[in-house]
C-alpha cells in the first residue's frame, strides 16, 4: 500500500493566499490546493498561477497536492501543464468515471508527472470501479477520494446524518482501492459549525475503513486527525503481537495465543500496519515527490 498518512486532507482556495499561508502553519496531513469548485471561473488562470507558486513555497512535513478542473472542461489542459512541472507531490482529478478517465489525466500530466488522486463522484464510477482499480497501477494513481456532495446529487439521494443513501458507494469505493492496495480518503463534512456530526462522519469512515477524511476548514483537522489515527489502546495491542510474535519460541508458528485469543500471522500484519502509522511522519514518510 502507498505509504504516507493521510487522516486529513485539507481542501484550500487557490485564489486565497491568505488562506493557504494560513494552511502552513495548521496539523492537517494534507493541503490541497483548490482550482476547481472553490475557484470562480473569471479568475482561474490567476489562480492556476498562485496554486504553482504555493507548491514551490511548500507546506513543510505535509504532502501538497493541486486539484485540477474536470477533465472535460476549457480549464484542464492548462491546469495539467502548469501543474505537471511543478512541485505538488500528487495532481487531483475530479470526477474520475472510468479507466480511460485515468488514462486521459496522465497522458496530460505525463509519464513523469505527479502521481494521480482520483476523485470517485459519479454514478458511472462507481460501477467502473472495478476497471478504476485495475488502471490505477499503469496510470501512476495513488489514492482515491470519495466526492460525497457530487455523488449524492448525481445520485439524486438526500443523505441524513447517516449518510444512508451513500453507504453502499463508499464501501464499493474502499473496497477498490484496497484491491488495488492504495489509499482511500472519505468526502468532506459540510457541516462546518456541527463538531458533532464531523465526528460521527469520521468515525463512521473509520469504521468503513478509509484512510482519512477531506476536509473544507481547520477547525475539522483535529477531530479527523483523531478518528483515524490509531488509539493508545490499539497501539497497545498492536505493540503486543508483535512483541509475542518476536519471541524465538514462536518464530514458526503461524497462531498463537495471546490474552485469552487466537492470533494469526494476518494479526501481525496488521499490528505493524498500526505501529507504522503511529510512529509515521504525518504526512511525508519517503521523498516528496519534486517538493523534495
Amino acid at each position: 500500500m502507498t505509504a504516507f498518512r493521510a487522516r486529513s486532507a485539507l481542501f484550500m482556495p487557490a485564489s486565497n493566499a491568505r488562506a493557504i499561508d494560513k494552511a502552513r502553519g495548521l496539523s492537517c496531513d494534507v493541503v490541497i490546493v483548490d482550482l476547481e469548485d472553490a475557484v470562480a471561473p473569471e479568475t482561474k488562470p490567476a489562480a492556476r498561477g498562485a496554486a504553482v507558486a504555493a507548491m514551490d513555497l511548500g507546506f513543510g512535513d505535509r504532502r501538497q497536492a493541486i486539484r485540477i478542473n474536470g477533465l472535460d472542461t476549457e480549464w484542464s489542459v492548462d491546469d495539467a501543464a502548469a501543474v505537471r512541472d511543478s512541485r505538488a507531490d500528487a495532481v487531483v482529478v475530479p470526477k474520475v468515471s472510468s479507466a480511460d478517465d485515468l488514462a486521459a489525466a496522465r497522458a496530460l500530466l505525463g509519464e513523469d508527472g505527479p502521481p494521480i488522486w482520483a476523485m470517485i463522484e459519479t454514478c458511472a464510477a462507481i460501477l467502473a470501479l472495478p476497471a478504476i482499480a485495475a488502471a490505477t497501477g499503469p496510470t501512476r494513481t495513488e489514492l482515491l477520494i470519495a466526492g460525497t456532495n457530487d455523488l449524492a446529487k448525481d445520485m439524486r439521494c438526500r443523505p441524513g446524518v447517516d449518510r444512508e443513501p451513500l453507504l453502499p458507494a463508499l464501501a464499493a469505493i474502499v473496497t477498490a482501492g484496497r484491491a488495488a492496495g492504495i489509499l482511500v480518503l472519505d468526502g468532506v463534512c459540510n457541516a462546518i459549525d456541527d463538531p458533532a456530526r464531523l465526528a460521527a462522519e469520521c468515525a463512521q469512515g473509520a469504521v468503513y475503513g478509509f484512510d482519512g477524511k477531506t476536509l473544507i476548514h481547520p477547525s475539522q483537522i483535529k477531530v479527523a486527525n483523531r478518528a483515524f489515527g490509531p488509539s493508545p489502546a490499539e497501539i497497545a495491542w498492536a505493540e503486543r503481537i508483535i512483541s509475542a510474535f518476536a519471541d524465538p519460541a514462536n518464530a514458526d508458528r503461524g497462531a498463537i495465543r495471546l490474552d485469552g485469543e487466537m492470533i494469526e500471522r494476518l494479526h501481525l500484519a496488521e499490528a505493524e500496519r498500526i505501529v507504522g502509522l503511529a510512529t509515521r511522519a504525518p504526512a511525508n514518510a519517503g521523498a516528496q515527490g519534486k517538493g523534495g
